[in-house]
């Protein structure tokens, strides 16, 4: 058996699955990125099964990209959860077939409160689609499995439905890296965003003065691990040595170099950031000007550390 094939097959037919749904996509995507943005409530996303699944995943991610969502079972919400919903929120349910009995049982009830409804379904004639006051189509040819039961491509379009309004809220809501990071501040991209550079930089400074002579810079660089050296003079900065530094010294003047001191090495005008940015914009910063330690200064432009950065 030829299990590749089928591999394939199956990604065929997801991708002209969703290439169905970005070509009958229409205005109503729209009205309903409309009505979320101007929602006072937050969203609940119901639905059973796998469409369940789903509707936990997109839910996830638009609370996590500015839109206050909530998963609402459809049977825990029959027996006493709907007492989580307020008329102002809005709720989208999803079943393919529109026909599920435990999300349509919701309806009634979302009706008298006074909820909004999204349907993510296949049938806009369906129960689940004539009560709906917006139904965004997720039709698909078949189903990837052999026997057309299981939900496979349905679920991918649904899924990719759902990232689709996930991306569109977030470019109207102007949601910027520094406002994810807000709402992940476990992650890694999250202690980046919100860490400032004072947080991070090393505070026990690899120090020489003008007149420290070639091979105590290169001490006093190894001991400070980070491969630089600041050149100081009266507690004030005159410039930084790196290995770039020693090397291009070496290169130009040979063992010569050995008799030089700090004030001949350095690079005088260091670039600085102030220890109160953000560390992302300092990793931004180094980048650009393709450096691997920046010097970090106080409000009164003393020297207080140094951050690293590696590429």
């Amino acid at each position: 058996m030829n299990h590749l094939h089928y591999a394939r097959e199956t990604i065929n037919m997801a991708e002209q699955a969703l290439d169905k749904l970005s070509q009958t996509l229409d205005n109503t995507f729209n009205q309903v990125v409309e009505l979320i943005l101007t929602c006072e409530g937050r969203i609940a996303i119901s639905g059973v099964g796998k469409s369940g699944l789903i509707g936990q995943k997109i839910v996830a991610s638009l609370a996590s990209t500015g839109t206050p969502s909530f998963f609402l079972h459809p049977t825990e919400a029959f027996h006493g959860d709907l007492g989580m919903l307020k008329p102002i929120d809005v709720v989208i349910l999803i079943s393919y077939s529109g026909e599920s009995d435990e999300v349509n049982k919701l309806i009634p009830s979302l009706k008298n409160f006074g909820n909004k409804i999204i349907a993510l379904t296949s049938n806009k004639d369906s129960t689940l689609g004539k009560h709906a006051d917006y139904v965004l189509d997720i039709t698909i040819e078949r189903e990837a499995c052999p026997n057309n039961l299981a939900p496979t491509t349905s679920a991918l379009v649904t899924l990719a439905l759902g990232d689709a309004l996930t991306v569109a809220l977030i470019y109207a809501r102007d949601f910027k890296p520094i406002d994810f990071a807000k709402f992940h501040p476990g992650g890694s991209l999250g202690r980046r965003l919100l860490c400032r550079v004072k947080d991070q930089m090393q505070t026990r400074l690899p120090i020489t003065l003008l007149s420290t002579s070639f091979t105590d810079c290169l001490t006093i660089m190894n001991e400070g691990r980070m491969g630089v050296a600041l050149v100081m003079d009266n507690n004030k900065l005159q410039g930084i040595i790196t290995d770039g530094d020693i090397r291009r010294a070496l290169t130009s003047n040979g063992t010569a170099t050995l008799s030089k001191t700090a004030q001949d090495l350095m690079t005088r005008n260091p670039k600085t950031i102030h220890q109160d940015e953000f560390l992302t914009t300092a990793e931004t910063f180094m980048k650009e000007n393709k450096i691997h330690s920046l010097v970090v200064v106080n409000d009164q432009n003393e020297v207080v550390g140094l951050v690293e950065f590696s590429s």
